[in-house]
């Protein structure tokens, strides 16, 4: 899968500002380690999204005891949050055209090649686009995998750990997530699954 849609093309950093402006507008009294679990970035990262957020206007950061912060957004914050849900909503339709395009062209061609069972790997939206598309074919999801997942469950299944593809039995794993692709196919690869049996959404 090597079609890129407009939204992918856009570097991830974008929507993850627009996650955490999101985060923020809902909960100021939310840590960074609250941000990095909810949304499956690396702490260290949330870190530097905060403090360029904070340089462009769009939050303050407010000290309180025992060494935490209150996020608040600016009212350019506000604005900048408005106009991201805008451009992201427009977005996620063209991805999910794109996506199921892609995903249908896949699968099928899995059909022709007798591939029966496959992993998906992530948990986002990309997700639930191939989990819809893949009821038009024979092929069987036996797992969803997935690293600092807060959800226990996707669509009926348990999610796993990607350590446990050392003991599932499949044809191919499928890389479904948009924030997290490169994160993922890393993970994938140290526990020694090898490359011709990943699939990732370029």
């Amino acid at each position: 899968m090597n079609t890129k849609s407009n939204h992918t093309q856009q570097a991830p950093d974008d929507y993850r500002s627009f996650l955490l402006l999101d985060e923020i507008s809902r909960n100021n009294e939310i840590t960074q380690r609250d941000l990095s679990k909810r949304l499956g970035i690396a702490l260290g990262l949330i870190n530097s999204y905060i403090k360029n957020l904070a340089s462009k206007g769009y939050i303050t950061i407010s000290a309180i005891p025992r060494k935490r912060y209150k996020y608040y957004l600016t009212p350019q914050g506000f604005i900048e949050k408005t106009r991201m849900t805008y451009h992201h909503l427009q977005n996620f339709t063209n991805l999910y055209r794109v996506a199921r395009h892609d995903f249908q062209k896949l699968f099928h061609n899995f059909h022709k090649d007798n591939i029966k069972s496959v992993v998906f790997c992530g948990t986002d939206e990309v997700a639930e686009i191939a989990y819809i598309t893949l009821q038009e074919f024979g092929i069987k999801l036996v797992a969803v995998v997935d690293s600092k997942s807060e959800s226990k469950s996707f669509l009926g299944q348990n999610i796993r750990p990607i350590e446990d593809l050392k003991i599932i039995d499949y044809d191919r794993v499928i890389i479904t997530s948009f924030l997290k692709q490169e994160e993922l196919y890393s993970e994938i690869l140290k526990i020694g699954v090898p490359p011709d049996k990943i699939l990732l959404k370029r």
